[in-house]
């Protein structure tokens, strides 16, 4: 589905009021940042990355 189908389903006030929520979430611990990594990848990558690896 493209971005432009979904606002076309659901309109703006519901994606603002989306987007509000998702900005009140807190930021992932990174080990849960690693374990989604490995999940994503099919455990690929190393164990563990140094942060200025990441950028």
């Amino acid at each position: 589905m493209t971005r432009e189908e979904r606002r076309a389903i659901l309109g703006d006030d519901v994606i603002a009021q989306i987007h509000d929520r998702v900005d009140l979430a807190p930021d992932p611990s990174p080990e849960l940042v690693e374990e989604l990594r490995r999940i994503w990848t099919g455990g690929r990558i190393p164990q563990s990355r140094p942060a200025s690896a990441a950028a």
